[in-house]
């Protein structure tokens, strides 16, 4: 029976950890499910080989898990925080919008900042453009409409939903379709909901598609 390394030195020749037989026209190799490296010629090799490749397998194994636990997405529909540069979650409850310049940011770096804040008894402001944070609604209503005045899509966004809220279904049209038009995945979204229930808009099945 071959060791664990030269078991790994044949892996890369596409060879039977077990035995060594090579993969030919007539011989097809497994891959064990475990570590999804090592190679067997059959599942009695596989079998065989078992008790010397238990704790390899079982720690790829766990490498493995954890890759996939831990890993962070490649990237989404709303990019990276401008702060750390990571991808935003897709789940609004892990970022905050900063309506002061239309920014979101993660929950990580928006707590990093209201920590420091705390710490150094400073002034509540955005952890990105370091605008003191609105401290009445009206403000922070205020800080979105200047956004909204220079076009900008998250703001348009926003304030759409805030009319949907209130009811307002034709205004909320307005808004998405406006940050829609500047590329705003999130608005195409909503707009297509508002087409498919037919409120502040004729109902279209095509519309609601496209």
């Amino acid at each position: 029976m071959m060791s664990e390394e030269d078991s790994d030195q044949n892996n890369g020749m596409m060879c039977c950890a077990a035995c060594g037989i090579a993969e030919v026209d007539d011989i097809k190799l497994i891959t064990c499910d475990g570590c999804d490296i090592v190679k067997y010629c059959s599942n009695t090799c596989q079998q065989e080989h078992r008790p010397q490749h238990d704790a390899t397998c079982k720690e790829r194994a766990a490498k493995l898990r954890d890759e996939i636990l831990f890993q962070q997405p490649e990237s989404s529909h709303l990019g990276d925080c401008p702060i750390c540069f990571l991808p935003l979650s897709i789940d609004p409850k892990k970022s905050t919008f900063m309506g002061c310049c239309s920014k979101i940011i993660c929950q990580g770096c928006a707590y990093a900042n209201t920590l420091h804040q705390n710490e150094e008894n400073l002034e509540p402001a955005c952890a990105f453009c370091r605008h003191p944070l609105p401290k009445t609604q009206k403000e922070s209503e205020m800080n979105k409409m200047k956004r909204v005045e220079v076009n900008d899509p998250f703001a348009l966004l926003h304030v759409g939903v805030k009319h949907k809220v209130e009811g307002d279904h034709e205004k909320a049209f307005k808004y998405w379709a406006k940050a829609a038009e500047l590329g705003d995945v999130d608005a195409h979204y909503l707009i297509s909901d508002l087409y498919r229930e037919g409120k502040g808009v004729e109902k279209d099945e095509k519309k609601e598609l496209y």
